[in-house]
Order: structure tokens, then sequence, then C-alpha cells
């Protein structure tokens, strides 16, 4: 009985030891598959669009499904998506920023404006609930934090806006958070103004934290906002005490003329020009 058992023990060892890395693997591999993002940042998946909102006569609010009602976009805020489609057998891509956040479970939404020569603004204007796009990231050089700034001075024209409000919602949500918060928008006219609504109940509920000044270039008669283009003189009102030595930081995004004409004016008050590409120490920043 002991000879069987002495040439028993060694095959013994050797299935618990199979069945340990066995185990094991599947741990790992359940482990990996659950705690798998949902973005990736170099292969592109696939999201189906479930709702589609017209906002304006031209922009539209589109809602894409993630995998689970629970998941997560996992996108750092500031950052930004890129989305691809194959257009006349070429791939096309462009970049787009999520105004939603992280505790909007289960979906993300981006707003798109769509232009007569743009390819995947038109794209995804024609797409259909059900129909799937292409999307990768993470993307972008900036990330807030409650810590970045004691005063942000945000200027946006048109959909430039989607960052913006993203770091907005995501302040006014963290009640630990402090940053005050002043966003100058620009558009052409009253009915082109993005997410009005979303924004004047977030400057309800902001304590005065945040504050919000439209202008217009083709104002209504009756009118309290900025009328024309953002000036040099619209900026300096709506600067923070001290203006360039109090630290706040400046955050850009918009079509690339009216971004021009802003680098000028903040040149002039005396803030440093932002770089080709901005980097999260900046005090200008460019999206």
């Amino acid at each position: 009985m002991e000879d069987i058992v002495a040439k028993l023990q060694p095959h013994a060892m050797e299935i618990g030891a199979a069945l340990a890395l066995i185990l094991l693997a599947i741990f790992f591999l359940g482990r990996t598959k659950a705690d798998e993002p949902v973005l990736h940042p170099t292969d592109f998946r696939q999201f189906k669009l479930v709702k589609k909102t017209q906002l304006t006569h031209n922009t539209a609010r589109y809602r894409f499904g993630l995998p689970k009602e629970t998941d997560s976009l996992g996108l750092p805020i500031g950052q930004h998506i890129s989305i691809q489609a194959n257009i006349d057998g070429k791939n096309i891509m462009r970049s787009y920023t999520p105004t939603t956040l992280d505790n909007d479970k289960g979906y993300f939404e981006v707003v798109a404006k769509t232009y007569p020569q743009g390819n995947i603004s038109k794209y995804l204007a024609g797409l259909k609930v059900g129909e799937s796009v292409q999307v990768r990231g993470p993307k972008g050089k900036f990330v807030y934090s409650k810590d970045l700034s004691p005063h942000l001075l945000m200027i946006a024209g048109g959909t430039g806006l989607t960052p913006m409000f993203q770091i907005i919602k995501s302040s006014l949500g963290d009640p630990s958070d402090k940053t005050e918060m002043v966003l100058v928008y620009a558009n052409v006219e009253e009915n082109d103004i993005l997410l009005r609504d979303e924004l004047d109940s977030l400057v309800a509920a902001s304590n005065g934290r945040l504050k919000v000044y439209h202008v217009l270039n083709k104002a209504p008669d009756v009118w309290e906002g900025g009328e024309g283009f953002i000036t040099k003189e619209i900026i300096e009102n709506h600067m923070y005490d001290g203006g360039v030595a109090s630290g706040s930081k400046v955050l850009l995004c918009g079509p690339p003329p009216m971004m021009t004409a802003m680098k000028g004016h903040l040149k002039d008050i005396g803030y440093p020009a932002p770089r080709a590409i901005s980097k999260l120490e900046d005090q200008v920043f460019l999206f």
C-alpha cells in the first residue's frame, strides 16, 4: 500500500499544480474582461446610436449606448474621443468632446454641428438609431482637476462649448471643488446657443461659482448680452481680480478664425501665447 501511495504522490502533485494553474488562468481572464475599459486608445470600437435630439437647425445631440447599463465611458474630464467613418472609400476621423460624465451610466452623448463640407458631421447627421459608429480614446493634453486653478475663464464659440460644458458639470458636481468659472460664449444668433437651458440650470445651482455671458453676432432687438464679436474689452470685463497675475487659466475652443482673434486679444492683455499644441501647465490652453 505504501508503494502505491508513493507512486501516485508525484502524479497527484502534478494534477494539483495543473488545476491551480487552470483556476489562476480563469481568475485572471475573468478579471481582465470585467475590468477592461470601454474605450481603447488605439483600437476603434463600435457603439450604437440609441437616440438623436435636434437642438438647432444644424446641430444635434447624439446618444450612444455602452455595452452594459452600468458601464461608464471612462473618459477623463477635458479629454476627447475620435469618431471614424469610411466615407467614399477613405477612413475619415474627427475629434469630439462628450457632454456626459462618467456618472452617466450606460451611454455617452456628443453634440455636433453639421457643416456643408463636414464629412463626419454629415455622416453623424445621416446616422439612424440602431446604426453604429467607430470610436477610440481618450485623447488630449488637458485633464481637469479641482486644484488646477482657482479661476477659469472659458471662451468658446459654437460647438466649442462642449469641453467647457463637460468641465463645468464636473466641477459643480463636486462639493469639494471651489473653482470659480466664467464662460464667455459666442454664437451667430440666439437660436444657435447650445444647451442653453442646461447652462442656465448650472448657473442657478452654482452658488455664484459660475457666470455665463453670451455674445451674439446678430443680436435681437431686446438682448442683455454682448453684440458683435468677443472683444478685448469683453474679455477684460470678465477676468478675475488681478488679471494675468491672478493665476487664472484661460481655456479656448471654437472656430479657427475666432481663436486667432482671441489669442490676439489675450496677447494684448498680457497673457502668454498658447503653444501650437497646448499643455496642461499652460496659462492659456487651446483645445
